[in-house]
């Protein structure tokens, strides 16, 4: 046979995405524990969305493409007045709880935010709920919906544990992508096949770059780019569903696969060292596991790298408010992560660049004894000099404990350790915390004040009567998960 003639023997799909379509169609969420921290999630993840509808940068992206658009049985937009396809309504949900960088947080190998896969999962749900009931037939529930939390939060989780896509310049949002077609897909009633191939035109699709992210170029496409990635997943499942063919070798097919054209060095390298290719290590089988641990973003709507940072500088802020002029130098230790993504120096552009530096985002308290998204906007930054003076003097340290904890299993701490030395000499003591508040180590302290959060986001959109209704129907872990998804939208709508 010819060298230049292609083997056209069509493999079966990837082990990798048969894992996870096997996962979602078999696999039982029986985890007390997964479920009602996904009803945490559930609230949380509302409530961000919900204060995000007060930044008019936010809600300019919101709607329908074509004013005017009636959609039967349309999914709607918590806050607002829009129904909209899923698609779309997808989108809109996933741009809103992301936009203040406020929802839960996953930490590995690569980062991300599970709960961007809400805007996919209650799109979709809503639309399929009015639908069901329109035909006579049951609607989806929220335990449904809480069950397909999990289940998202599994995949971009386990998927994250050990495989960094950003050392090669890509996106977390991919894992949202792939997360959302795996669990919308199902909602959707697809088979094995359809949600193989959904799966696979996941992985075939252009990839966003983390570019958005970094200096010089962060910008608030971070904050649109997880609903962008959650619509794409409820598209790619209904063209599935329409019994569009996959792709089942996208990973693994030489030159033109995934792991080489995306994950591995370039084309040029593998063809002179075949070892450099790169493949998934997914070193534990999926079940319930990233939902029970998840991080919550509690207190501040800062990158999770820096939480830990603020609630230190929180505690500096009374020591330090009357020395501001005094203090001479101010000396972070952290963890290499933290360092990589968001320790920046020199011009802050935007909100979008001030909430991903850990130097702004440790002056701010300093100086002033809170963190809230108002403080990363233009107008605030410009009326206090006194930030850029602050971070003028930091000096970041990595701690090798804090780098290697970072990464344990039975640790996934995310530390930082603040300290402030003054021009006299003296200085404060150093200030350190390992754990965030929204850490499972934490849950007990943290799930009163996650609840309080959600309550003071609720009320920048509704009534105190309806806040109470929509709190006490989330508190009740029973009538929630039976309750039918498009009555509780219905509280939802504006």
């Amino acid at each position: 046979m010819s060298a230049n003639v292609d083997l056209n023997n069509r493999p079966d799909y990837d082990p990798v995405l048969q894992d996870i379509a096997d996962y979602v169609l078999d696999y039982v969420i029986d985890s007390r524990e997964a479920l009602d921290t996904a009803r945490n999630c559930l609230m949380d993840t509302l409530g961000c969305g919900l204060l995000a509808l007060r930044f008019p940068e936010c809600t300019k992206h919101l709607g329908p493409i074509v004013e005017g658009t009636v959609v039967p049985f349309g999914a709607r937009v918590p806050g607002t007045s829009y129904r909209l396809d899923p698609v779309k309504a997808a989108w809109d949900i996933g741009c809103i709880v992301r936009w203040l960088d406020y929802n839960d947080t996953w930490l590995a190998a690569e980062w991300g935010h599970p709960s961007d896969n809400l805007g996919g999962i209650l799109a979709v749900a809503d639309h399929l709920s009015q639908k069901r009931v329109a035909n006579g037939e049951a609607p989806l529930t929220m335990g449904d919906v809480l069950r397909a939390m999990v289940m998202a939060h599994e995949i971009q989780g386990v998927m994250a544990l050990e495989n960094s896509f950003n050392r090669v310049g890509l996106d977390h949002v991919l894992l949202v992508k792939v997360a959302s077609t795996a669990v919308c897909a199902k909602l959707m009633g697809a088979n094995r096949e359809q949600l193989l191939a959904a799966l696979s035109h996941a992985f075939v699709d252009g990839q966003a770059l983390r570019t958005y992210r970094h200096a010089p170029n962060a910008g608030s496409r971070k904050s649109w780019a997880a609903g962008d990635a959650s619509s794409r997943g409820v598209r790619l499942a209904d063209i599935a569903l329409r019994g569009e063919m996959g792709i089942p070798g996208v990973l693994s097919a030489p030159q033109w696969g995934f792991y080489d054209v995306l994950f591995s060095h370039t084309n040029k390298d593998l063809a002179l060292k075949p070892e450099a290719r790169r493949c998934f290590s997914l070193s534990q089988k999926y079940a319930s596991y990233v939902m029970e641990n998840i991080l919550f973003k509690i207190s501040f709507p800062a990158e999770f790298h820096a939480q830990t940072a603020c609630e230190a500088a929180v505690t500096l802020h009374p020591l330090v408010r009357n020395r501001l002029p005094e203090i001479d130098r101010i000396v972070i230790t952290t963890h290499e992560s933290a360092i990589r993504i968001i320790s920046k120096v020199g011009p802050l552009a935007n909100a979008a660049d001030r909430d991903h530096c850990l130097q702004y985002m440790t002056a701010v308290p300093l100086a002033f004894g809170t963190l809230v998204a108002e403080h990363y906007e233009d107008d605030f930054h410009a009326a206090h000099p006194i930030i850029d003076q602050l971070r003028g003097k930091m000096e970041i340290v990595e701690d090798p404990r804090y780098t290697r904890e970072y990464l344990e299993a039975d640790k996934r701490s995310i530390a930082n350790a603040v300290q402030v030395f003054f021009k006299d000499g003296s200085s404060t003591e150093q200030v350190a915390v390992e754990y965030p508040i929204g850490h499972r180590r934490r849950r007990a302290e943290g799930i009163p004040l996650l609840e309080d959060k959600f309550k003071a986001n609720l009320a920048t959109r509704f009534t105190a009567q309806r806040s109470t209704q929509i709190f006490q129907l989330c508190k009740d872990p029973a009538r929630l998960e039976a309750t039918p998804v498009h009555r509780f939208v219905d509280l939802l709508v504006i």
